[in-house]
């Protein structure tokens, strides 16, 4: 082993027992749930996690790189798997305008809303756009994230789309930190296709997938399912191009009304649907036949003041797995917490402190299609840990702000928190 973590509290995140076990009113073991380890030891071997015990099973005699974790909680790294983290510019001048009531529609008319972002992006260079990224960045480390998935979306041409994932791709090659790249053309019209929808879905699929499949730019291909974004035979036409150049397939669907997107990228094998505020009984059933992870996004439910809540108990009771992410971006969830979404997640949709850990953690790496390697603290996983001082994994969603993270361990390498 290349380096041994001894003495802590480990909550390992493995599969519960019962699948209702996180959602249930026994309180008689409070930790059964997180799969909790007492004076646990980890070790690890070449970025991956080689033992997991207790220390009466570890022999730790003469090992050279041994680290007392002093009785530290320790985690799985917190994963967010929906971000926008990559644009220029803000729009805090629209949230002032939505608060002193003019209608969305009217800003956007007058050149706010998602546009304004892609003007603001297309004229910010790489460099620009890499420093904007790291410092949000910053704020998602302090909360214990060690893998993070970043989309494009702002740019809208072959140019820009490809700039914003040459940016994820650099911010990828950093240390600390693990990135996936999506791919999100298919997020908003362009000024240029105004009135001409079909033909910028020609371009995204005759033109960017390609290009971006060819460079390894990136790791799947998301859409904007929804009645002011694109319809459904659009989108399956993105889907089925992304299928074609090998990329793994998202959406973002039943945010503001029912479509039936998330039913149609779960039938085409979507790793994720997210939003899902307005999902049917029929979208929660083809999610739970196809293996399809539900990503709660209760930043923006919450920045939006919404109220109309995803179906938490439908899926809870048809055991679709259900991640928390961010939703990271300037115009709908400008916060770069994770311990607040989590609380959020409680709070606003009553899920558990457990079933908010999971979101942020198994279910999260599910969502980007690596729940076999992140997520869990399990022998064959990587080395990917949250170091906190903490006493039970419930407060990780229990409070905000305080900081209670000691260390990030990334591919078995120790990043001390500030």
């Amino acid at each position: 082993m290349d380096r041994v973590l001894t003495n802590l509290n480990l909550v390992t995140m493995q599969p519960a027992a019962s699948p209702s076990a996180s959602h249930t009113n026994d309180s008689s073991d409070c930790n059964n749930g997180y799969q909790v380890i007492e004076n646990a030891v980890i070790g690890i071997t070449n970025g991956k996690i080689s033992f997991v015990g207790s220390s009466d099973q570890a022999d730790l005699h003469g090992h050279p790189d041994v680290i007392d974790c002093q009785q530290a909680l320790v985690t799985p790294g917190i994963i967010d798997c929906h971000t926008h983290l990559i644009f220029a510019g803000n729009r805090a001048n629209e949230f002032e305008q939505r608060l002193q009531g003019v209608p969305y529609e009217t800003i956007a008319k007058t050149g706010g809303g998602i546009l304004a972002t892609v003007k603001a992006t297309r004229a910010a260079s790489e460099d620009e756009l890499y420093e904007l990224a790291i410092e949000r960045l910053e704020g998602l480390k302090r909360d214990g994230v060690t893998s993070i998935e970043i989309k494009s979306g702002y740019g809208l041409t072959l140019e820009d789309e490809i700039k914003m994932l040459h940016v994820a791709k650099a911010i990828g090659r950093l240390e600390d930190i693990k990135v996936t790249s999506t791919l999100l053309a298919a997020h908003a019209l362009p000024p240029e296709y105004q009135d001409r929808a079909d033909d910028y879905i020609d371009h995204i699929c005759n033109d960017i997938i390609p290009v971006v499949a060819a460079e390894k730019l990136a790791d799947a291909v998301d859409v904007f399912c929804e009645n002011i974004g694109f319809s459904n035979q659009q989108c399956e036409r993105v889907y089925r191009a992304a299928i074609e150049h090998g990329l793994n397939i998202k959406g973002h669907t039943e945010q503001l009304s029912n479509q039936g997107g998330s039913q149609l990228a779960a039938s085409l094998g979507a790793t994720s649907v997210d939003h899902i505020e307005y999902l049917d009984n029929t979208g929660v059933n083809a999610l739970q036949q196809h293996g399809t992870v539900a990503t709660l996004l209760p930043g923006a439910f919450y920045f939006l003041r919404e109220t109309q809540f995803p179906p938490i108990e439908a899926l809870r009771n048809a055991n679709v797995p259900m991640a928390i992410a961010s939703d990271f971006n300037p115009g709908t969830s400008p916060i770069a917490s994770m311990r607040m979404m989590m609380n959020l997640a409680c709070t606003l949709f009553r899920l558990t402190p457990e079933e908010s850990l999971r979101g942020v953690t198994c279910h999260a790496a599910q969502a980007l299609g690596l729940g076999e390697s992140r997520g869990q603290v399990r022998v064959g996983m990587d080395a990917d840990l949250a170091i906190w001082q903490l006493e039970h994994p419930a407060e990780l969603s229990y409070r905000i702000g305080v900081p209670d993270l000691l260390a990030r361990v990334v591919d078995g390498e120790l990043f001390y928190a500030d």
